[in-house]
């Protein structure tokens, strides 16, 4: 029984490493992905969301080994918490892996266009802080920090300032004829999907206070088409838009 229990703690361990090792990935890749669109490099972008096949295998992996822990030892208290923890975690990483992509898709779209300075600044300050968020989430899942992960719901307040601003700034931008319709409706999805990358982080602290706490967390939801990955019907928003224009 103890060499069981020993076996079963050491599964724990490798799940919770190559949890670890999957949303640094995305932490990684955060700021390629930003600096593919900044750049308009499309070989990167291309990179990128054939990269992202990666992250999604591992991710079924670690899934398929926690629904072998659950039914094969059955847990009980922190160990059960733990493992639910662990199946959440992987889909809240790996749909801001999905969040990636669609920001090198959009990049794929909007190429051949400049931003302004300013649009150009807001963009990396958004990308910054949601990388930020993700490894200060990451952190707390480390070591076990429900502190640390009770605070990361206020400093999320920042990424969705930011949000706000760059939705002014896209707005400014078009209506000074500095930015087509086309590529300010692009920008404003781009800027959803950082904030939403945000909201993953914040879902990962709660799970995280959960395990460590016990205590029930109230998990952020969105759309689904963002928070699975897919991609909203930006060339049907821009046809409303010119409706309404």
């Amino acid at each position: 029984m103890i060499e069981q229990r020993k076996a079963f703690h050491h599964q724990l361990d490798e799940v919770r490493d190559d949890i670890v090792v999957v949303a640094a990935m995305v932490i990684e890749v955060l700021p390629r992905g930003t600096e593919t669109l900044l750049s308009g490099d499309l070989n990167a972008a291309d990179e990128i969301i054939r990269g992202d096949d990666v992250i999604d295998l591992r991710s079924v992996d670690i899934e398929d080994r926690c629904f072998h822990l659950l039914a094969l030892q059955q847990p009980m208290a922190s160990d059960l918490r733990a493992i639910i923890t662990a199946i959440k975690l992987v889909g809240e990483i790996e749909r801001s892996g999905d969040l990636v992509v669609n920001i090198c898709k959009a990049a794929r779209r909007l190429y051949g266009r400049s931003f302004d300075p300013k649009l150009r600044g807001l963009i990396s300050r958004m990308s910054t802080e949601a990388q930020q968020l993700f490894r200060r989430a990451l952190d707390a899942y480390v070591e076990g920090d429900a502190a640390l992960a009770a605070a990361l719901d206020d400093m999320d307040d920042i990424l969705d300032q930011l949000h706000d601003d760059l939705i002014q700034a896209i707005f400014e931008s078009h209506s000074s004829g500095r930015l087509d319709l086309q590529a300010a409706v692009q920008l404003a999805v781009i800027a959803r999907f950082y904030e939403r990358i945000g909201d993953h982080a914040v879902n990962i602290a709660e799970r995280v206070h959960y395990m460590v706490t016990g205590g029930h967390p109230v998990i952020r939801t969105g759309p689904e088409d963002e928070s699975s990955g897919a991609e909203p019907d930006v060339e049907g928003a821009t046809q409303g838009f010119s409706q309404e224009s």
